[in-house]
């Protein structure tokens, strides 16, 4: 069972390399797909295959050992709202400063749990209550935080995005304006749905076992699994439901981009 069990998340780490390894190169190479969007899903997907490259190999080490649960150290739309000014206001320069603020909360955010990590390993029995307290806080500005500002962000871009197809319905056929709701729907659907699904068992497991509740191996396993699993899926959701990185990855994987300078060409 063990080796099964190791077999399969090697398989799913060798995906989640190559899918996000995927989008990093076209992205890179083709100049069509270097716009302010497709920088913060680069950076998505560099963030996804750090954790294909370094977290399910560390994670695989420790799974099902008492390294797991003894050290603390592995514990842890504008452009639909304002279309006409888009391309204005969010740039190249603005794009990076996102990414940069991403990559810098979440350095933080890590920080900040390693440190209680440490502190529940030197503390008395008397300081717990601060460690659980500042697990619970790190717990909020990095997951329930966030989320509850996603959630309203996606729900305003639905709603504007419905509001855009019917403004424009008087041009276009009722069936098409169906169509582009429909597919507005699905694509947060799926977004918002695959995202919730994957972290947010972890993180209400991870806020009972703060709490002092009872915690099971199996479980601990389950969910942990289950949120590192979104990395693999992104690539999916973000990426091959996209036209253009379909195209960008027929010419990579035929090898054409060794073959002649494919940088400028149109992809559909």
């Amino acid at each position: 069972m063990c080796i099964l069990f190791y077999i399969c998340l090697s398989s799913l780490s060798v995906v989640i390399i190559c899918g996000n390894l995927l989008v990093i190169i076209s992205i890179i190479y083709f100049k069509q797909l270097h716009t302010p969007t497709n920088y913060l899903i680069l950076s998505l997907a560099v963030a996804d295959l750090l954790v294909g490259l370094v977290v399910f190999p560390l994670s695989m080490a420790f799974s099902l050992s008492s390294c797991l649960y003894h050290d603390d150290l592995f514990c842890k739309y504008y452009a639909v709202c304002q279309p006409l000014t888009y391309r204005t206001k969010i740039n190249g320069r603005v794009a990076v400063i996102m990414i940069l603020v991403s990559w810098s909360v979440s350095g933080l955010v890590t920080t900040g749990f390693l440190m209680a990590g440490s502190m529940q390993d030197k503390c008395k029995e008397k300081c717990l209550t601060d460690v659980a307290l500042a697990i619970m806080i790190g717990m909020i500005f990095s997951f329930y935080l966030p989320l509850i500002i996603m959630l309203c962000i996606y729900l305003k871009i639905f709603l504007v995005a419905q509001r855009q197809a019917r403004s424009i319905q008087s041009t276009k056929s009722g069936a098409t304006v169906s169509k582009m709701e429909s597919k507005a729907t699905k694509t947060l659907a799926i977004v918002m749905g695959v995202f919730l699904m994957c972290w947010t068992p972890l993180f209400l497991y991870l806020m009972f076992d703060s709490l002092g509740y009872y915690s099971m191996v199996l479980v601990t396993e389950a969910v942990y699994w289950l949120a590192l699993l979104n990395s693999l899926l992104n690539p999916f959701i973000y990426a091959f439901f996209y036209s253009w990185f379909r195209s960008a990855l027929r010419i990579i994987i035929s090898g054409k981009i060794f073959q002649g300078d494919f940088a400028n060409s149109k992809l559909h």
